[in-house]
């Protein structure tokens, strides 16, 4: 970000952009990853969190980015279900606070997701929504940003932009089953997903012996009785790769590009850059974000999106998804560039990822065996551990990011790591 205005950090990860409102226990707790949003804070800058973040953390990211303590302002808004966080805001009688805040200076509002509440929110407070002109420019974007964060949605674009696609299906609901097996007629297995979905969030992977003896195919609820769900191939897959790429009146760029590491189709992880030997693939990604880019451009979108692949056992690239969005990788990485410019370390390689210790710590404690093990994060040499999102809730399922020269160096850094915290399998 270059503005030289304050931005309003609006960690709405309470949004209907990816997942129906409705699945409030899942968006309450991808909602604890909202911490992470303090790396982007600057001098002047406010950030609106749906979470509590500790002393401990706030002072962490502040000695690491420089940013005097009393230079920003943090805005905890109180627990409101599952509601957008411009409501939660409203009904905790903190619009005129986070106003005040933003003061005359020319601020805007960087919403994690941009959504409807969100931009009525940035009228509210009588700021424009970066990185639009206005606030009218970012209305105009979100129908196709609610468009293509949908399955079918972003098939139907893919489809057009070219982009290779596994076998697949649109269908209702109730024609979910039938449109699986009449896939598995040709294929040994199908993964079905709601067309609202993140992280993995309601996908079932089903095999022929699944719907064997008239067995039937149980769904999430997602979506509701009549919700659109996509069924498409299973892939023999060997990676999960993505690239993000962004929006702007100069065109589409690339930012960074990686191997997701995933279990049963959820996102648990990432890793930049993607290996060597997948620089083909890299280039495929890249074409079709471009194409994807100057689509969204026509239809008046700006900022970071990502595009999902997976690669199968051949080598061969088929588009998986959109997130015309912040995703979970954009803000590390972000992090990742702030810490290490200026140092040897300027173009790292890094992780971000997750690991459960045996038994609950606070952050003080994982810190302190961090920089006790000399593997906490070195401005100087610009590498190491980062604990760039709090201490979780539990105690015990700790975000980290690694940073360092290679991906080698950050294989054997986590590796260190999974026995300084005591991870579980380390």
């Amino acid at each position: 970000m270059t503005e030289t205005g304050p931005i309003v950090v609006f960690a709405n990860f309470l949004s209907d952009l990816a997942v129906d409102l409705d699945e409030g226990q899942i968006l309450t707790t991808w909602a604890q990853q909202a911490p992470r949003k303090a790396w982007l804070l600057r001098p002047g800058d406010v950030f609106v969190t749906p979470v509590p973040l500790s002393r401990e953390f706030l002072r962490y990211v502040y000695d690491l980015t420089g940013v005097p303590p009393e230079s920003v302002a943090v805005v905890e808004v109180p627990p409101a279900g599952a509601v957008p966080l411009a409501r939660a805001v409203r009904e905790a009688g903190l619009v005129e606070q986070v106003r005040a805040l933003a003061g005359d200076r020319g601020a805007a509002l960087l919403p994690t997701a941009l959504d409807a509440s969100a931009i009525a929110f940035a009228r509210d407070l009588g700021i424009d929504v970066h990185p639009y002109p206005t606030v009218e420019a970012a209305e105009a974007a979100l129908k196709m940003t609610m468009l293509l964060n949908t399955k079918t949605g972003f098939r139907e674009a893919a489809g057009q932009l070219g982009m290779r696609l596994p076998a697949g299906r649109m269908c209702r609901r109730p024609e979910v089953e039938g449109v699986a097996r009449a896939l598995l007629r040709d294929h040994e297995r199908v993964v079905v997903k709601p067309d609202r979905s993140a992280g993995g969030h309601g996908m079932r992977f089903v095999s022929r012996d699944d719907l064997r003896g008239g067995a039937s195919l149980p769904l999430d609820t997602v979506g509701g009785p009549d919700g659109l769900w996509v069924v498409e191939e299973c892939l023999d897959v060997a990676e999960s790769v993505s690239i993000q790429m962004e929006v702007s009146a100069s065109g589409t760029r690339a930012l960074f590009s990686g191997a997701m590491r995933t279990v049963q189709g959820s996102f648990t992880g990432y890793a930049s850059p993607p290996p060597p030997s997948g620089a083909h693939v890299a280039d495929q990604l890249e074409e079709w974000g471009t194409a994807l880019g100057r689509h969204l451009a026509d239809h008046g979108y700006a900022g970071p999106f990502g595009l999902d692949a997976l690669v199968d056992t051949t080598g061969v690239a088929y588009a998986s998804e959109s997130n015309i969005r912040r995703t979970a990788t954009t803000t590390p990485h972000a992090m990742v560039t702030r810490l290490t410019a200026g140092t040897a370390g300027s173009d790292p390689a890094w992780s971000v990822s997750k690991g459960w210790t045996r038994s609950p710590m606070d952050f003080e404690t994982a810190l302190f065996r961090l920089r006790a093990s000399g593997l906490a994060f070195d401005p100087d040499r610009g590498e190491g551990v980062v604990l760039y999102a709090d201490a979780p809730p539990d105690g015990r399922s700790w975000r980290y990011a690694v940073i360092a020269g290679s991906a080698q160096d950050v294989e054997e850094q986590e590796t260190v790591l999974a026995e300084v915290l005591e991870f579980e399998g380390g």
